[in-house]
């Protein structure tokens, strides 16, 4: 996870899947408690190597602001896949960890992040 200053802060969520980061901005963050469901918005698709990123976008480039590592971790998928649009996992990162849920609604792009 990746806190990004950009017009506004958020922060983006993102999974290494089928060699790309399958990634989502996520406005208030994962949560790290149970109970609390957060706004994630899908966004293209990262390359991998981006995994690492931390500094300064310019600005007049997509993106335009300071991007640091928030957080970092494995995850490993329990149940269901992003395919269906519905997928459990686990994270053990320092401080996501824990079994997660994705969900995506009506709307394709707009998905609910939470803890299980």
């Amino acid at each position: 996870m990746q806190k990004h200053q950009a017009s506004h802060l958020h922060y983006d969520f993102r999974l290494e899947h089928k060699g790309v980061l399958k990634s989502w901005a996520v406005p208030k963050g994962a949560p790290e408690k149970a109970g609390i469901k957060r706004l994630a918005v899908a966004v293209e698709d990262h390359p991998v190597e981006y995994i690492n990123f931390s500094g300064r976008i310019p600005e007049g480039e997509y993106g335009a602001g300071t991007v640091e590592i928030w957080d970092k971790g494995k995850w490993q998928a329990i149940d269901g896949s992003l395919g269906r649009g519905s997928m459990k996992f686990n994270l053990s990162g320092k401080k996501l960890k824990g079994e997660y849920v994705l969900v995506r609604l009506k709307d394709k792009k707009n998905w609910l992040i939470y803890k299980k």
